[in-house]
This record gives C-alpha cells, structure tokens and sequence, in this order.
C-alpha cells in the first residue's frame, strides 16, 4: 500500500492529548476531519500506528489534532516527530489541471520540440503558483512555474510534462 505525507507531528499542545502538527497537505478539512483514518510512521519504526482523528482546530500556524483512545498528553508524548500519513486508497479525486505532488515528482519535462529538459525533483509551493524544480541531466536547476503559458501538457500516467519555455525560463 502506498501512504502519502500528510502532517508531522512537531509537539503537543497543552495536556488533553491534542498534537501540534505542521502540516504538508491541501486538503487539512479532509485529511484531518473528525473520523478520519491516518498512519502515523515513527522513526525507525516499519508498520504504521493507525490513528483515527477525534478533533481538529487550526491555531496559529499549526493544525491541531485529537486521536480516539488518546484523552490526555501521556497517551501522545511518544508520537512527536511522527509522521501522519494517508494511504492511496484515501485519496481524492482532483479538478481538471490538479495533481498530487507525487504524481509531478519524477516526470520528464520536455520542451514542444520533445527536447529533454529534466526530471521534476521538487514541487515548491509559492503562494500565487506552484514552481516545479526541474533537474537537468547536466547543468543547473531550471524552475518551472506551473503557469497556462508555460506548462501546455500535464501527462502524470506516461511521466510527461511539455512547456513551452518564455524567454529566459532555461538561462
């Protein structure tokens, strides 16, 4: 089964079991509604503790996240810097023009002549549009921002990207 990152738990927040979690998700009213079932990966450790979330509430910058079974700050100390995850069977159906960072990570980016510019390694979330970070087979980074003008075919199940890169984009 495949398990996508969802949220890192960073510490706990006062002493009813709640968890400080730094999330890593575009969904944290699905990912962390209340019923909802996640993986929790512990360092070092091979199989997941599964957590089913009894609350959730954003605080400052943080998510805030209850567990079923986990009533006070004892049951949820040893769970600092885990990792929640989803599984594949969890996730969403997107909108025409979304994708999952997981599906963009690893595709070849090629320009309209089918020129080979790179494999994307990174998304980078800007605010107004994701910026893709393509590593070419020799040379720098190329950033490519996910923009109409510049990124013409999205093909995540044959690994393929093609853009039409503007002026300066490769330079």
């Amino acid at each position: 089964m495949n398990w996508y990152n969802v949220g890192k738990i960073v510490n706990t927040h006062g002493i009813r079991g709640e968890v400080r979690v730094m999330s890593r998700t575009d969904f944290p009213e699905e990912r962390y509604a209340t019923g909802a079932r996640l993986g929790l990966f512990m360092p070092g450790a091979k199989d997941p503790v599964m957590l089913t979330v009894a609350s959730h509430r954003v605080h400052k910058n943080f998510d805030l996240l209850t567990f079923e079974g986990h009533p006070n700050i004892n049951d949820v100390e040893k769970y600092r810097d885990g990792i929640l995850k989803v599984s594949g069977d969890n996730l969403g159906e997107l909108e025409e023009g979304e994708f999952y960072h997981h599906e963009i990570i690893g595709c070849t980016v090629v320009d309209q002549e089918g020129r080979e510019i790179g494999k994307v390694t990174e998304v980078l979330e800007t605010g107004a549009n994701d910026v893709w970070a393509v590593k070419p087979a020799e040379g720098k980074m190329h950033y490519i921002p996910y923009i109409g003008d510049v990124v013409l075919e999205v093909d995540p199940e044959n690994g393929r990207i093609v853009i039409d890169p503007i002026e300066g984009l490769l330079s």
